[in-house]
């Protein structure tokens, strides 16, 4: 077939397709399925509107001097969730933004909730609530695109000339 030939339009995938949104998409997304891509931007929309509004509310009304450690855990929320909105955008440029936060929700249900629970004083604790929320964390790691994620961070993939 000529390169110059155009596709019937009935042989042309449409873009907004149910049934194409789980075929990789090599055209605009480096072959990731848009499933993945949609349900990214979603989880990184949810991370700005949430968590950028939590901790931007509390480090612009603080009063006062700052626990150091504290004012730590604030800007770096606040500066991880801003740069989500980047993500809402530019997807597969901000995934170490939600590899960021698989990391850190994985790491903190293994330390913090994984003992209490397996000693039975996880319910009525104060980190009942977090725990929960964080076990969120299963979506993101399902829609990850880990193919693309260990060819682009793990094995560095150069392009081609």
């Amino acid at each position: 077939m000529n390169t110059t030939e155009q596709i019937p339009p009935q042989l042309k995938q449409s873009k907004f397709s149910i049934k194409n949104i789980f075929f990789p998409d090599y055209e605009n997304y480096e072959g990731v399925r848009r499933i993945n891509i949609y349900v990214m931007r979603l989880f990184f929309a949810l991370m700005f509107v949430f968590v950028a509004t939590d901790s931007w509310t509390v480090i612009l009304t603080h009063e006062g001097e700052w626990d150091p450690t504290r004012a730590v855990a604030w800007c770096t929320w606040a500066a991880y969730s801003t740069l989500a909105l980047l993500g809402v955008f530019h997807t597969l440029r901000m995934l170490p933004i939600m590899l960021f936060m698989i990391f850190y929700k994985g790491l903190w249900l293994i330390v913090v909730a994984y003992p209490l629970w397996s000693a039975g004083t996880l319910k009525g604790s104060p980190a009942e609530g977090m725990a929960y929320m964080f076990t969120g964390i299963i979506i993101p790691i399902l829609f990850m695109p880990w193919k693309y994620v260990f060819k682009k961070y793990i094995l560095f993939e150069t392009k081609k000339k």
